[in-house]
């Protein structure tokens, strides 16, 4: 989302719609409120050992040098959001979707998590399948739209509407943070 990420319209329309601080604040708000924060991100080897190319979007990707190599400042989270020493990271060298051949279920399954709150990029792809697979997985999902993006906008506003507005209960970050405050601590 940040300005490592390669540039393009999806970078800017995370600027222009401040996802990076809403996220922000809902991660902060999940620490104070002792709700598991974990960093589901994508990474490429330098090699590009271990991915594959079998969609237009990822061959797409792969005509564009990686700008999220592991271990340079690319494939770093944004300072914005941690990580802090509680949370978790849970990275991926493959595939368009957090859940797939990761640890990302057995992780909030051991942390007792019945409802997810995802955060980040993109509603194109990588959301889309998250929410998908964690509703077909058994979880509730709250989406803050306003910590969210995809591209082009318009493309955005109507996945939201149409798809994700039958997977997930639709939100915003001040919303989901009160709600954490009302349930108090543990």
């Amino acid at each position: 989302m940040g300005d490592l990420a390669g540039g393009g319209p999806l970078v800017t329309e995370c600027a222009e719609l401040g996802i990076t601080e809403a996220a922000a604040k809902l991660v902060q708000a999940a620490r104070r409120s002792r709700v598991p924060v974990v960093h589901a991100v994508t990474e490429q080897r330098a090699d590009g050992a271990g991915r594959v190319i079998n969609t237009p979007f990822l061959a797409a990707r792969a005509k564009i040098p990686s700008t999220n190599v592991q271990g340079t400042a690319g494939a770093e989270l944004l300072p914005a959001l941690g990580p802090e020493p509680t949370d978790i990271m849970c990275p991926r060298i493959h595939g368009l979707n957090p859940f797939t051949s990761t640890n990302l279920d057995q992780l909030l399954r051991n942390l007792g998590a019945t409802t997810i709150v995802p955060v980040g990029v993109s509603l194109n792809v990588a959301l889309l399948g998250l929410c998908s697979t964690a509703a077909s997985l058994g979880y509730r999902i709250a989406l803050p739209t306003d910590a969210v993006a995809g591209y082009p906008r318009e493309f955005s506003q109507a996945v939201l509407e149409h798809a994700f507005r039958m997977l997930a209960t639709l939100t915003t970050t001040d919303a989901v943070i009160a709600a954490w405050a009302s349930a108090g601590p543990d």
